[in-house]
């Protein structure tokens, strides 16, 4: 009989569960645990917030040894600005997993989300390891997946395969994330596992550059979180030879990566607090990257942008507006607008009204491109925007109720 494994329990050698342990209401999961059946690399991107929670402490400890074995995760309580029982409750977490296991401490990453600066009920997750511990399948990715969400409407998951050396190699994964998302890495948690052979450094150097390209390109409020994580851990199953840095190997491993991690990250925008439309903000022609990037970050983070897409007023003056203020220098006379295929703005200037019709109609859609050619150089960056809508603001005045 076939195993019907999703998300992080794909690849090959990898375990998960979700339960209530007490944390939220009565019958919703609000703890998740993910394990390999043999250690392996670990890597990790972190907020980038200088108030972080407890367990951003804590796996910033572990990923020193650069091993992993299992990934233990909470959900309704960030134990963030807790002070010294917020650490001494990530530690009790891991070392819970640690025994239930008999696997070492510092191979026990530990993940929290949820209401900050609330103690976390220690007790009752403590007493939940055992049975999570139990629960643990190859079938339990849909369950990990549950338990780690907050506002979020829908579970986030992936799954991409590839041949590497000759070898089928998985990665899988799982996200939550709706609000309190801004590129400033990671904007959220997000667990990808993999059973590929790889080489601590080139999995670290790997889950950057994928990080760099998914997670630290999109954006829904402009905020980033005391709790933001990506974990990514190996456990070389897949039998392929170690992939090393700088590699044909190392590239396509990266490229999977980054392809899944794009995937959750778009999940991440569709499911955003009050989120109705995803855009993609692609900004090419200008001198450098890091140019393409603050023009793309500009307009993506603009309210005025983001009340527009909303509610769908094709206001392409907005965009302009928003380029021009980016500090990037430009020239405007070099400048081209396109929403999806249609050429708005040429040379600095509108094209007209048959023009502001069709990007009317575009701006119906619930997910589109804006292109932006600065007409400076050959950089290009993206981004991953979404509107700002009534429901972001009665979500968010109501969060801890």
């Amino acid at each position: 009989m076939k195993v019907q494994a999703s998300g992080v329990t794909a690849p090959q050698g990898f375990e998960a569960a979700g339960i209530h342990c007490g944390i939220k209401k009565p019958g919703i999961l609000d703890l998740a645990l993910v394990v390999s059946t043999v250690a392996g690399p670990i890597a990790g991107v972190f907020t980038k917030n200088r108030v972080v929670a407890a367990p951003v402490i804590l796996d910033r400890r572990h990923l020193r040894q650069h091993r992993g074995r299992a990934i233990i995760v909470n959900s309704g309580n960030a134990n963030a600005c807790t002070g010294a029982k917020g650490l001494q409750a990530a530690v009790a977490m891991a070392t819970a997993v640690s025994k239930g296991l008999a696997i070492p401490v510092n191979q026990v990453f530990v993940g929290s989300t949820g209401v900050i600066g609330r103690v976390l009920p220690i007790d009752r997750v403590q007493t939940g390891i055992p049975t999570l511990i139990a629960k643990l399948s190859r079938t339990g990715g849909r369950q990990a997946a549950q338990a780690i969400l907050t506002t979020d409407l829908r579970p986030k998951t992936v799954v991409v395969q590839g041949r590497i050396g000759g070898r089928l190699v998985t990665i899988g994964g799982m996200a939550k994330g709706s609000g309190m998302i801004h590129p400033n890495m990671a904007t959220m948690l997000g667990y990808l596992t993999t059973d590929a052979a790889i080489a601590p450094a080139a999995l670290q150097r790997a889950l950057k550059s994928a990080a760099d390209q998914s997670f630290n390109c999109i954006t829904v409020d402009g905020d980033t979180s005391t709790n933001d994580t990506v974990l990514c851990l190996a456990n070389g199953l897949a039998k392929n030879a170690t992939i090393q840095s700088g590699t044909k190997p190392y590239r396509q491993f990266e490229q999977l990566l980054t392809e899944a991690s794009q995937a959750l990250a778009l999940a991440i925008c569709r499911d955003g607090e009050g989120v109705t439309k995803v855009v993609k903000i692609a900004v090419g022609g200008a001198k450098t990257v890091a140019a393409a990037k603050r023009v793309a970050s500009t307009i993506a983070t603009s309210n005025l942008v983001k009340t527009a897409l909303f509610g769908e007023d094709a206001n392409w003056g907005r965009v302009m507006g928003a380029l021009g203020r980016s500090g990037v220098p430009i020239n405007p006379d070099t400048v081209t607008v396109r929403f999806d295929k249609v050429v708005m703005v040429k040379q600095g200037m509108g094209t007209g009204l048959t023009a502001e019709r069709k990007i009317a109609q575009v701006f119906k859609q619930k997910e589109f491109t804006i292109s932006v050619d600065l007409g400076q150089g050959q950089a290009a960056a993206h981004m991953w925007t979404t509107d700002l809508s009534y429901d972001y603001v009665r979500i968010n005045a109501s969060y801890r109720s």
